[in-house]
């Protein structure tokens, strides 16, 4: 088990390492999530004040003020622990690796999840986008995929938009590229992580392929596409092995977590969006 070293301030890649009192970060996400110094004192059952003092410097806020200032401005707990280094406390969150011993019962309950939810493809990403956890479904979904890209560490994002990746197959590629960046640059925003920055970078910077034809699937195609309702929410429209699929998908957090690893686990699954799919999953399913 691990946790960040304290220190009095943190640093800011942004400007060579110097680094930044917890006055200076308060304000930083202050501003990021839009509030004055009086609606967050509200909220906090402070003062404008007294808010000002903290993020000047004139006024050293205590351990419980920083963890109450964090949570109204919705810090995630990485951060958190980050505010409360920079006030010159210790963090209040662990960080435990998945496969820790310590974190048996959430790796077992997110496997037992997994499985429950097959044919269905299912995977645990953490807060990079990257695959901590998946069921044997997701196989399905990679058919193809070049070796290369399948090394680890497994990035959902890259994964997706790679044009050697699931791009090319993605019926909806420009709907469902789309989407996959409005979802980093939302997670962007409540973060403020550099990494998840550079890797938008990344992936918004890649060659779009031509998709394939909505009504030819492939030479070998064992299901014909039917006709698509309109749909409930935004479905990837996938190619595999002559299937065309229609997925939702649907994330899932923790709630309240106590731990910085717990906290930027995710679990997404792609559920069908049609009965065709939902066959056409069945059926690959048991052919793994």
């Amino acid at each position: 088990m691990t946790t960040p070293s304290a220190g009095p301030g943190t640093e800011d890649p942004a400007h060579g390492g110097a680094r930044m009192g917890v006055g200076v970060l308060l304000r930083q996400w202050r501003e990021r999530r839009r509030l004055s110094q009086l609606e967050l004192a509200l909220r906090a059952d402070s003062s404008a004040r007294h808010i000002s003092f903290v993020e000047t410097g004139r006024s050293a806020p205590s351990r419980a003020m920083v963890l109450r200032l964090a949570e109204h401005l919705d810090v995630p707990v990485r951060d958190r622990n980050a505010l409360l280094i920079a006030a010159g406390y210790a963090p209040a969150y662990p960080e435990t690796p998945l496969h820790d011993p310590a974190m048996t019962a959430v790796r077992a309950g997110l496997e037992q999840l997994l499985a429950a939810y097959e044919p269905n493809p299912t995977l645990v990403l953490d807060g990079h986008y990257d695959v901590a956890l998946t069921n044997r479904a997701v196989l399905v979904l990679l058919t193809g995929v070049p070796a290369d890209l399948l090394r680890p560490p497994l990035n959902a994002m890259r994964l997706t938009l790679h044009p050697r990746g699931l791009a090319p197959r993605i019926v909806n590629l420009a709907e469902w590229r789309a989407h996959l960046l409005e979802r980093m640059r939302r997670n962007m925003i409540l973060r403020g992580s550099p990494a998840l920055n550079a890797l938008y970078d990344e992936v918004s910077a890649y060659p779009v392929p031509d998709p394939p034809a909505a009504d030819d699937p492939g030479p070998d195609a064992g299901i014909a596409p039917a006709a698509v309702p309109p749909p409930l929410a935004l479905p990837m429209r996938i190619v595999v092995e002559g299937h065309l699929l229609s997925l939702i998908s649907t994330v899932t957090t923790f709630n309240t977590p106590m731990d910085v690893t717990v906290s930027e686990l995710a679990v997404e699954t792609f559920l069908p969006a049609d009965p065709e799919t939902a066959k056409a999953l069945a059926a690959l399913g048991e052919r793994r």
